[in-house]
């Protein structure tokens, strides 16, 4: 720890956003970076805390307190060693994960002016690409094969891991490029997919084989089951939760990811016919989920040339600052404005959808009732009641972004895993790594056993 009083002396400082009148019209990433004093200087402000909190938040265990010291003193190299140690992407965590270890983080509880570990931990990142410290491994192979289906984060770090332990490894993807979520799913202005391009050829000169195209059906007969030695399964949770109401049918309501993935094809080249496009241009927008796909919604609709934006939770408005139902070590649950947010939105709490309305087959606008949550006598789940009359909010594109479907699995043979959100239901991408690592020594073991 160099600087023993700068978490006194020093305020934190965020990198911000570029301005919004200038990230609207195009798909560039909006979070700016610091120049290197500021950024060392705010890694100077970790505490090296006696119990450092943000390792034991973190899913990875990232060793925060380490590598924010080695940053602060200019040893970038050796601030990304410690990095790699325990995250093997930190290029995607960086500029993506919520960071618990913020929320962690003992300057949150004491001052709520948490270390910026998160950008710290990206331009680890970037600098060790720039100066050449991510180096090309050779692995001496174990006679071994193993194959991962499915290219998101869990299945990346799976074969990442078994490949520097030996295993020739084979990913099998079934759409075009390798990413899953992290290609389909999150916007560009979040995470440029040159990002992902850029590790995935690493992880190919390393050794490791990505076959695209390529959609695998399961059942316990499978043959690959019999042509590996291990097979990992990290398919994610592929089904979105629906909204079963009067008028779904209607042409113009789409599940989140159905714009979104093809936003992102169009940015990478691929061309649909007038349709098949599914945007926003000069269209009334309602964002029905408030979670991060329904702030991604929001983003790309503007960058698309919408007229408006709204989005309505069926949840109870989260408090400002601080929400004491939500106390450490629990998240807490407080108003999330994020970058998409600022762009323009009108954003409405406890909200219940009735019906989809349309005419000549087109969604027109969206039936909704206000609604309020009364405490169950019988405990559990809140009892939801109707508050004031139905109104109408005025849609020409509904986009549904209320979460995913947690996939059930067969008995599968014993060498078969499964592993991030095809295991747990869908979570953080931090969440979804961890479980890839924690996967690949499951292998490791069953295969030395």
């Amino acid at each position: 720890m160099g600087n023993p009083k700068a978490f006194l002396t020093v305020p934190r400082k965020e990198a911000g956003y570029r301005p919004v009148h200038d990230r609207i019209h195009d798909f560039g990433e909006v979070e700016q970076t610091l120049n290197t004093r500021d950024r060392q200087e705010q890694a100077s402000r970790c505490m090296d805390c006696g119990v450092p909190f943000c390792h034991w938040a973190c899913p990875l265990g990232n060793k925060d307190p380490e590598w924010n010291d080695a940053l602060y003193r200019g040893e970038w190299e050796t601030a990304y060693k410690l990095l790699k140690k325990t995250n093997p992407f930190p290029e995607f965590t960086g500029r993506i994960c919520p960071a618990l270890c913020e929320k962690a983080c003992v300057l949150y509880h004491t001052t709520g002016e948490a270390v910026t570990n998160r950008e710290n931990e990206a331009a680890i990142a970037e600098r060790a690409f720039l100066e050449g410290y991510v180096t090309i491994e050779n692995p001496v192979r174990n006679g071994k094969k193993v194959a991962v289906v499915g290219s998101g984060p869990a299945g990346l770090a799976a074969a990442n891991a078994l490949n520097y332990m030996g295993y020739a490894v084979t990913v099998f993807e079934k759409n075009e490029a390798a990413g899953g979520l992290l290609r389909y799913g999150i916007p560009n202005f979040k995470l440029n997919k040159q990002i992902i391009d850029r590790r995935i050829r690493v992880m190919e000169q390393e050794g490791i084989c990505f076959r695209y195209g390529e959609e695998i059906m399961f059942n316990i007969q499978c043959s690959m089951f019999n042509e590996f030695s291990a097979v990992i399964l990290a398919t994610g949770t592929p089904t979105a939760r629906d909204l079963k109401v009067p008028g779904r049918e209607l042409k113009g309501v789409h599940l989140a990811l159905e714009l979104l993935s093809q936003q992102n094809r169009v940015l990478a080249g691929m061309e649909f016919s007038k349709e098949e496009r599914i945007t926003a241009k000069g269209k009334h927008v309602l964002v029905i989920g408030g979670g991060d796909t329904g702030s991604d919604c929001i983003g790309t609709a503007h960058r698309q040339g919408c007229k408006s934006v709204t989005q309505i939770e069926i949840m109870p408005k989260p408090p400002v600052g601080h929400n004491p139902s939500t106390p450490w070590p629990n998240w807490p649950v407080i108003l999330k404005t994020t970058s998409s947010h600022e762009e323009g939105c009108t954003r409405r709490w406890n909200i219940n959808t009735l019906e989809f309305l349309g005419e000549n087959g087109k969604v027109t606008g969206v039936r909704v009732q206000e609604i309020d949550w009364k405490p169950n006598p019988e405990g559990g789940r809140p009892i939801m009641v109707e508050k004031g009359e139905p109104e109408i909010i005025k849609a020409d594109l509904v986009l549904l972004a209320m979460g995913f479907l947690k996939p059930d699995h067969p008995q599968y043979p014993p060498n078969v895993f499964v592993c991030g959100d095809a295991a747990n239901g869908a979570s953080l991408v931090v969440r979804a790594i961890a479980s890839g690592l924690q996967t690949a020594k499951k292998v490791n073991e069953f295969l030395n056993s």
